[in-house]
């Protein structure tokens, strides 16, 4: 960037100032955890759709959803992971593996087999289902082909303002 001197010229200090200083390359955008909505499914009765959390307000609100899409996509999927919120101390995310067996939800067809199934507790009993691509579902393919699948990103599959996915994690 190329530095003039501008004196004591307040606007023309205040507009250099507004200039992004940043490059992607140092930017740390590679660390940032991606929410991708491809696989959601609002065709199961135990989930909503989004229109119903359009005209909702609280923890099971679209607003809510999406200023928690702007805080964790913050931090990598790990930060999540490690963080814990609410009075027992639930982690933000939860990585359960396996589709549960006791669950209101069924899995859907469009949906990997082998997905890595975790969800993000928004609150209370509110939780954002989905899955995460594991390591070891990608295990057998060549080194190059594994560096092709993003491990930071979390696909939504289901809204679940009732915990009814994983029926036996406590609310």
């Amino acid at each position: 960037m190329i530095k003039k001197n501008f004196g004591n010229n307040k606007q023309s200090l205040n507009f250099v100032k507004s200039l992004p200083d940043t490059t992607i390359e140092y930017s740390g955008i590679e660390t940032k955890c991606k929410f991708n909505l491809a696989y959601f499914d609002d065709t199961q009765s135990a989930g909503q759709d989004f229109d119903q959390w359009g005209q909702t307000t609280g923890i099971a609100s679209l607003k809510n959803i999406l200023e928690k899409f702007k805080e964790y996509t913050k931090q990598p999927l790990v930060y999540w992971q490690n963080q814990r919120v609410g009075g027992g101390g639930l982690k933000v995310l939860e990585l359960y593996g396996d589709f549960p067996t006791k669950s209101d939800f069924k899995h859907p067809k469009h949906v990997p087999v082998d997905a890595h199934w975790a969800r993000f507790r928004l609150g209370n009993k509110v939780r954002l289902v989905g899955f995460v691509i594991s390591k070891e579902a990608i295990k057998n393919l060549p080194e190059s082909e594994q560096d092709k699948f993003c491990h930071n990103t979390f696909y939504v599959v289901f809204l679940d303002k009732d915990h009814k996915f994983y029926k036996t994690e406590t609310a």
